[in-house]
């Protein structure tokens, strides 16, 4: 029965979502045919279901290629019907050559592409209800396309930042519990929880991509909300830092492969670099509550969490330098240099600027600043 509970434990997390966009295409439906009079409204609905059912962050996107590949399959149909008419195959054959080639030519996107060629194909089998000047398929598009982002708006109303606060935390933190679960397996010389940490550390990208998937659903909402778009800035400072989470992963990635190889040695680990990757933990705990701080521009705290982010940082610098005077063997020598390139983008990662941060990480291992 276990397949039972992970189905209802789906349906329980998305339960919303399936709601909202039922509700929401069945809306589009009775606007367009009770409203706007619209015989067949087929097109308000569908697009309601492409628009909502992209992440959060592409759906003003996706709305602008709908209404634009049904404009282009309207077209392509009105000038195609007349010279080989309704529900034949030459028809059927040129709008799809015609609307897909239209589309690779001018760079569509891929949704542009099948709304255009489905919107042409619907034209060419079905004939319009009316024969009003006015392209039904292209207002049923538009229509639909609309009802979703007022919904999309009207669910993030309360508060469009939040994910994006949340995300931000969770990058943060999961790195900070990878880097744990190193230290754990390299401290117990445990080849199989090196391995599982290593594990680990690649799904690591998986946060990156979410904490990505955030920032631009905050951003779109931010865009369609006149009161709050003054937070657009913070938002662009979070796309900013999630380029250097990025590197902090491919570090503990890196970090994790040397620990396998540690556990493998016939010594132990020097204690000052089980220090060093501890260290290194909490300056990524730290340095994800100071983003998330920056976002709702609690300065205070921002400060507080990046000094207790940057002292974690160095001291990780400091401690994991001080292996490097005792001829320590290759996989010791490449954490060092893991420990400093990684300490330098957690801290670029939790807003700090560049030159600063390397000054800092400089002086802390005794080299001279350039």
């Amino acid at each position: 029965m276990r397949w039972f509970r992970v189905a209802v434990e789906r349906l329980r997390q998305d339960w919303l979502q399936i709601v909202a966009v039922t509700l929401a295409a069945t809306l589009a439906w009775v606007l367009a045919a009770d409203l706007f009079k619209q015989q067949r409204p087929f097109f308000a609905p569908a697009a309601v279901l492409i628009v909502l059912n992209q992440a959060r962050g592409q759906r003003l996107r996706r709305a602008a290629e709908i209404v634009v590949g049904v404009a282009a399959g309207v077209l392509v149909a009105d000038l195609v019907i007349p010279a080989l008419g309704h529900r034949s195959a030459w028809a059927i054959f040129v709008v799809i050559v015609v609307t897909i080639s239209l589309g690779v030519a001018l760079g569509a996107g891929s949704t542009t592409m099948v709304q255009g060629t489905v919107s042409a194909l619907y034209l060419v089998v079905i004939p319009p209800p009316t024969h009003s000047l006015v392209p039904t398929r292209f207002v049923d598009a538009l229509l639909g396309g609309t009802v979703a982002l007022v919904l999309s708006q009207v669910l993030a109303a309360r508060a469009p930042l939040d994910p994006l606060i949340s995300e931000a935390r969770r990058a943060f933190d999961e790195l900070a519990d990878a880097l744990a679960q190193i230290v754990e397996a390299v401290q117990r010389r445990d080849e199989s929880a090196a391995y599982a940490a290593l594990e680990r550390a690649r799904g690591l990208d998986v946060d990156v991509q979410r904490l990505r998937t955030a920032v631009r659903a905050a951003a779109e909402s931010l865009r369609l909300d006149v009161r709050r778009r003054r937070h657009l800035d913070q938002v662009r400072a979070v796309e900013a830092s999630s380029q250097h989470v990025d590197y902090a992963v491919r570090n503990v990635r890196m970090l994790a492969r040397v620990g396998v190889t540690l556990t493998r040695l016939p010594m132990a680990a020097p204690p000052d670099l089980i220090a060093a990757v501890r260290h290194l933990g909490d300056a990524a705990r730290a340095a994800g509550h100071a983003l998330a701080a920056s976002i709702t521009d609690h300065g205070r705290t921002v400060d507080r969490y990046a000094d207790q982010a940057r002292e974690s940082a160095l001291d990780a610098v400091r401690t994991a330098g001080r292996l490097s005077g005792d001829s320590p063997p290759l996989p010791v020598v490449m954490i060092v240099g893991q420990v400093r390139a990684t300490a330098i983008d957690l801290l670029r990662g939790a807003g700090a600027e560049n030159k600063g941060v390397l000054d800092a990480i400089d002086e802390a291992v005794g080299l001279p600043r350039a």
